[in-house]
């Protein structure tokens, strides 16, 4: 007896599908769609925004929309909901933490301050609210010499968690007196001087490009301010400034150190060049785990809301805005509406 044909529909075919839908609640709900550069193609390709997590977090709070989905890790979300208290954050997956955030918590640090009293305590952005409430300041790695050098140099600063950036810091600003906590996020092990120096001698040239906001990099500016790696033909540039370098620049190749999510917005949007990750294997997983079936049923169900307690809020708040008050980010642009051919 013969078997039923049974039809099969291509991979992007099912995508396209989803991605409609999502539009189509999206509207619906009145709701903002948010991906960080690390996240799944499909998923940035789908969001109304793309970029670092700060800069989410700002377009999140200055969107006119009710709901928030942030397609990040939980310490992204909870910093929409910081800077965006009126409005409801959804994060598709409870599962997105964060390697680098979780290497220290609240009481840890009141614990670190009590031994420094008197010490200014400056937190990477990569931390949950209840560590920025215990902070006197955040900071990106794009901006992290500039907090620093704001605070009077006779100051003991306490910095949390990137103990990359942190050495970065110390090193930049000539500062002593900079106590460094020994966290680091999983996938900084993935990108080492080493394999820079193997991608480089493969793609003489190219140039190099480093995305400042990106956590993964911090361990590649420590290389770079160290003197481990070459700093001939380093881009060190925004999220924007990224993606504007390649149509600038003469070069056809680029090697880009930092998570490979990233690349492929660095293709979509630069066509005719080519890019390179530093290492292939330098993916967050914790990333990854954001699929569109997982955003669709956030919209759906309106999960899962992250909310952060008012008093948590606003103390964390205080050091975001004292962050911002030194060193700002321009506004994103908004990420091109991009039909999926099936053939693609």
């Amino acid at each position: 007896m013969a078997l039923p044909d049974i039809h099969i529909r291509p991979r992007d075919e099912l995508i396209a599908e989803i991605q409609r839908e999502i539009k189509t609640l999206a509207r619906e709900r009145n709701a903002v769609i948010l991906a960080h550069n690390y996240e799944r193609p499909e998923v940035q390709d789908v969001a109304d925004f793309v970029g670092d997590s700060l800069g989410l977090s700002r377009e999140a709070a200055s969107t006119q929309a009710d709901v928030i989905v942030f397609c990040g890790v939980h310490f992204m979300a909870e910093t929409a909901a910081v800077l965006s208290p009126q409005k409801t954050v959804l994060l598709p997956d409870l599962a997105a933490g964060c390697s680098l955030a979780s290497t220290i918590d609240a009481e840890q640090l009141r614990a670190w301050k009590a031994e420094h009293p008197g010490a200014v305590v400056v937190s990477y952005v990569n931390t949950t609210a209840e560590v920025k409430a215990e902070s006197d300041y955040c900071c990106t790695s794009g901006n992290a010499v500039e907090i620093v050098n704001a605070i009077p140099a006779d100051t003991e600063i306490l910095f949390c968690p990137d103990m990359f950036l942190g050495a970065h810091v110390k090193r930049m600003s000539g500062r002593q007196n900079i106590r460094i906590w020994m966290g680091e996020c999983h996938v900084h092990a993935g990108i080492s001087p080493d394999h820079i120096r193997q991608r480089r001698a493969e793609h003489p040239g190219a140039e190099f490009l480093i995305h400042p906001e990106c956590g993964c990099s911090t361990s590649v500016l420590e290389a770079m301010s160290a003197g481990d790696v070459d700093p001939e033909g380093v881009q060190i540039l925004s999220t924007e400034g990224m993606i504007k370098r390649p149509a600038i620049s003469g070069a056809d190749e680029f090697i880009v150190a930092t998570e490979v999510g990233i690349l492929h917005r660095l293709r979509r949007e630069n066509p005719s060049k080519r890019f390179f990750a530093a290492n292939e294997k330098a993916s967050c997983a914790y990333m990854k785990v954001t699929t569109l079936p997982k955003v669709k049923r956030a919209l759906e169900h309106m999960q899962h809301r992250i909310t952060v307690p008012a008093d948590v809020a606003n103390r964390a708040r205080r050091a975001i805005e004292r962050m911002i008050a030194i060193g700002g980010h321009r506004p994103l642009s908004p990420v091109p509406e991009r039909t999926v051919d099936p053939g693609e």
